[in-house]
């Protein structure tokens, strides 16, 4: 591992927290390090309080701050002295731990301080850094780790056996700290956690990481068990009704909707298919990914086993945490099946991305361990006692009511633009993820949210609708909401002056793709968790049809009776579908300046007054229809199917 410092770049630094922030950032860039939030570092600052006295100030990483991006504000300022009296103490709780390190915040508006304030404190550097470098925890996750690691460090590093997370980790690496550390001391490893370096400068502390990190990669080359063999190209079977089904079954295990990712890894799904792979997933490469990946994957697809085996396990264990009504969430985050591969499962897009991305790594620790003579992690027991720790129970039952959408999957058709574009930004706003689908490219960059997918497709071509369907399932598991908006709205044209060619064309688009689509996600949206909703945007010109626009007219009429029939059919399945009528959306793909030049002037207005003709005299967006849309498919609408609700303003010929 090649050191990323740049004297110039640290130069630009106007104080040691900028320092702190810029080597920060430097190990949060080495995925082989940390990855999404894990890892911290930490600096102490003498610095005048409000009375004008010194003072010393530990600025350690806040929770949920990642390396990769963290800032100044990313740190918690911690009052050093009581830090040091609290690691004197025999014996503190872990809520007492946390609350002792609140009220000596030095900063009423910082971040929670780490768990590992304390062990940062009691180490007599001024810059601290903290890192769960893959070939350090690969070593360790061996039979004979420690000796290993005590054979490769010497009298670098001072070796921690395992201990859980909290105030008793803290005091015992402290305590070994001061026992053992020597002259040449540049460095800690803490057993199964990952390794520690320190110095009294920012640079460093920074490089004596990547000096212990190299050491133990070179270790590994050495042994034949640093380059790992490039799996063959293979294809999953990913079939999006099994897909579906297999997220239904997990989400009621967790109890919400989860989403279901199939990532594809070519080495995700050569692991899957391993003869032993039952034997080599027996925990984790550290303890601190237990809560993004649980303590073991569920091999292959019988969820209600692995439910089973995972209460039996609990009730036998932690007989304490039953007594505490500790929240027990059964339902797997990794899968690894040999048609699929590698799946992981989050209660969001971003969840799912990080338990991908921490199990490929561990896939990569495991792999590299078993050219050492095994992969040994640590005792389930201990892998467990860290998924029910107190501080985590603390996060769920104080987290409060989920996001309307989190879990959930919406399919937006026409949404490069206009409508579709505004019902991808109202769902994304309430956490659903959102695949988007339209025939233009700029589709690809509607959002940059890692909840968002957009494909270019033709509606009107039932393989690209196929493949796009397939794709969505890959990606989030399957299907809860659908938003039909795609549609074109041609040149006013008399029925006298309408071509054939024309009128099928409007049917192909605004019609006969929509059947296509309602027809395939039918079996998506039966098995989502929370009920399959739907959202047919229709036209005002279904109870009101303006002269020439004939094909447009009889399109969406016959889409909304195609919606009522939908409704009477899907019901049993506790589907729910409805329409909106919209009228006069002038911020849409439709709505050329030519054509809303040609409408106003049929009715002899102008543009302005055609735009605002309607009982309110309003001006219709884009994203009032929108959010009328997502609405619709939340709860104060699970009681309506079938309705027709007009967004526009007020039409005389309709009231």
């Amino acid at each position: 591992m090649n050191s990323l410092w740049h004297d110039s770049e640290a130069a630009a630094c106007a104080d040691e927290l900028a320092l702190r922030v810029y080597s920060s950032r430097l190990l949060g860039r080495e995925p082989a390090l940390v990855l999404h939030g894990g890892g911290n570092t930490s600096v102490k600052i003498t610095e005048k309080n409000l009375l004008g006295e010194d003072e010393e100030i530990l600025y350690v990483k806040g929770s949920g701050w990642d390396l990769a991006a963290i800032e100044a504000a990313g740190f918690a300022p911690v009052r050093l002295r009581p830090m040091l009296s609290l690691a004197k103490l025999k014996r503190l709780t872990d809520p007492q731990m946390v609350n002792g390190l609140k009220i000596q915040l030095a900063r009423s508006d910082a971040p929670a301080p780490s768990v590992e304030t304390i062990l940062h404190a009691l180490l007599p550097f001024r810059y601290v850094d903290h890192t769960h470098a893959d070939a350090v925890v690969t070593l360790c996750n061996t039979p004979d780790g420690q000796q290993r690691i005590e054979k490769l460090y010497g009298d670098l590093a001072v070796i921690v056996p395992y201990v859980m997370p909290g105030f008793d980790l803290a005091r015992e690496a402290g305590r070994l700290f001061a026992a053992q550390a020597g002259p040449q001391t540049v460095g800690m490893v803490l057993m199964n956690h990952g390794v520690f370096s320190f110095g009294d400068t920012a640079r460093e502390s920074y490089e004596r990481m990547i000096r212990l990190v190299s050491m133990a990669e070179d270790y590994l080359r050495a042994h034949g068990a640093w380059e790992l063999n490039e799996p063959a190209a293979q294809k999953p079977h990913c079939d999006r009704r099994e897909i579906a089904a297999l997220r239904q079954s997990v989400s009621a295990k967790a109890g919400r909707p989860m989403l279901l990712h199939v990532t594809g890894s070519q080495r995700g799904l050569d692991f899957a298919r391993r003869a032993d792979v039952r034997e080599l997933v027996c925990g984790p490469a550290t303890p601190d990914h237990v809560l993004r990946t649980k303590a073991l994957p569920l091999i292959g697809r019988d969820v209600d086993q692995y439910e089973r085996d995972y209460r039996r396990y609990f009730e036998t264990h932690e007989p304490e945490a039953k007594e505490r009504k500790t929240v027990l969430d059964p339902a797997p985050r990794v899968l690894l099946d040999p048609e699929l591969g590698l799946c992981c499962v989050g209660a969001s897009a971003g969840e799912a991305n990080i338990v991908a991305d921490i199990y490929e790594h561990t896939i990569g620790c495991i792999l590299r361990a078993e050219r050492l003579g095994g992969w040994q992690p640590l005792p389930q027991r201990d892998l467990f006692a860290v998924e029910y720790w107190d501080l985590e129970q603390a996060k769920l039952n104080k987290g409060g009511k989920a996001p309307i959408f989190s879990g959930e999957i919406a399919l937006i058709t026409g949404a490069a633009s206009g409508i579709g574009k505004a019902c991808v930004e109202s769902f994304l706003k309430r956490s659903a993820a959102v695949a988007g689908l339209d025939i233009d490219p700029k589709i690809s960059d509607v959002s940059s949210s890692p909840a968002y997918l957009g494909l270019r497709c033709d509606i009107t071509d039932e393989a690209q609708v196929a493949a796009a369907l397939d794709a969505v399932t890959r990606r989030f598991g399957g299907l809860d909401m659908l938003v039909l908006n795609a549609g074109i709205f041609p040149p006013s044209k008399a029925i006298s002056e309408l071509s054939g060619e024309l009128w099928r064309r409007v049917m192909a688009v605004n019609l006969d793709a929509n059947l296509t689509l309602l027809r395939e996600t039918h079996p998506l949206l039966k098995a989502a968790l929370g009920k399959g909703r739907v959202v047919v945007i229709g036209s005002k010109n279904v109870p009101a049809p303006g002269p020439g626009a004939a094909a447009y007219s009889a399109a969406k009429a016959a889409l909304t009776q195609l919606m009522r029939v939908a409704a009477l059919e899907w019901s049993k399945d506790g589907i729910r579908i409805n329409a909106l009528h919209p009228n006069a959306v002038f911020d849409t793909g439709i709505w050329t300046d030519e054509v809303l030049q040609a409408r106003a002037a049929h009715y002899g207005l102008t543009v302005q007054e055609y735009k605002t003709k309607n009982l309110l005299g309003v001006e219709v967006r884009s994203r009032d229809v929108a959010e009328l849309a997502a609405e619709l498919c939340g709860p104060l609408f699970a009681c309506t199917t079938a309705a027709q609700l007009p967004v526009d303003g007020g039409n005389d010929r309709v009231v």
